[in-house]
């Protein structure tokens, strides 16, 4: 059960990196507006492209699409990376949190983390399982208050933690030749099929595509992705 409500970060990749930098993430690192889908628009995204964060409504749609997903998964199974890091949301309002720490804590072979709050959050989390680094993400203060300070910046109104948020975040990476949509709120990884460094960001596109296809009247979307900066 959420233990905590927070003001949501707003997907905004200067709020985002600003976020990531306190965590000690290196400036040659960040996010980046992905403007579109088609792959005109997605060969204007600074590659390498090493996760894909996707803000979206939680409509009915969605919740009928997961307890399906869920429902299959558990009756044919599914294989997941050992290496792959995931954890569970606890936190209200945290999700855009969880998306970027599941980016940054998959690809840890492409960022060299400053000493900060993720590297000591990560150290401590590498042997536990999805529950309990979640448990332990709540008693990261470190996180926690860098969530709170920058979800305070944007460009956008700030809504107090008491309002209702019907949007969600998730990530997308790649581990051992697959993607993997990470949910915080999901009952597990889930695996989208093989995938590669290169073609990541398109495939990862497909599934983003998909969410929007459930919701053909919604277009409150949002997609950025973790990258090299130029």
């Amino acid at each position: 059960m959420a233990t905590e409500t927070l003001i949501p970060l707003e997907s905004n990749p200067e709020v985002m990196n600003k976020f990531l930098q306190k965590l000690g993430v290196p400036n040659k690192w960040g996010m980046v507006d992905v403007m579109g889908l088609e792959p005109e628009m997605l060969s204007w995204v600074p590659k390498p492209v090493i996760a894909l964060t996707l803000l979206f409504p939680v409509s009915d749609a969605y919740e009928q699409h997961k307890q399906k997903e869920e429902n299959d998964i558990l009756s044919t199974g599914q294989e997941v990376s050992c290496n792959l890091f995931y954890m569970k949301q606890n936190i209200s309002n945290a999700c855009g949190t969880v998306a970027l720490v599941h980016g940054v804590a998959n690809n840890t072979d492409h960022i060299q983390l400053n000493d900060g709050p993720l590297k000591k959050f990560l150290d401590e989390a590498k042997d536990l399982d999805a529950a309990a680094r979640g448990t332990l993400l709540e008693k990261s203060e470190g996180i926690i208050n860098a969530h709170k300070e920058l979800a305070l910046e944007g460009q956008t109104n700030t809504p107090s933690a008491e309002d209702p948020v019907n949007h969600h975040f998730i990530t997308f990476v790649h581990k051992d030749g697959v993607l993997y949509e990470l949910d915080g709120r999901k009952a597990f990884p889930i695996n989208h099929g093989k995938t590669t460094p290169d073609s990541m960001l398109e495939d990862a596109s497909k599934i983003c595509k998909e969410f929007m296809s459930r919701d053909p009247d919604e277009v409150r979307f949002t997609v950025v992705a973790l990258a090299a900066s130029e």
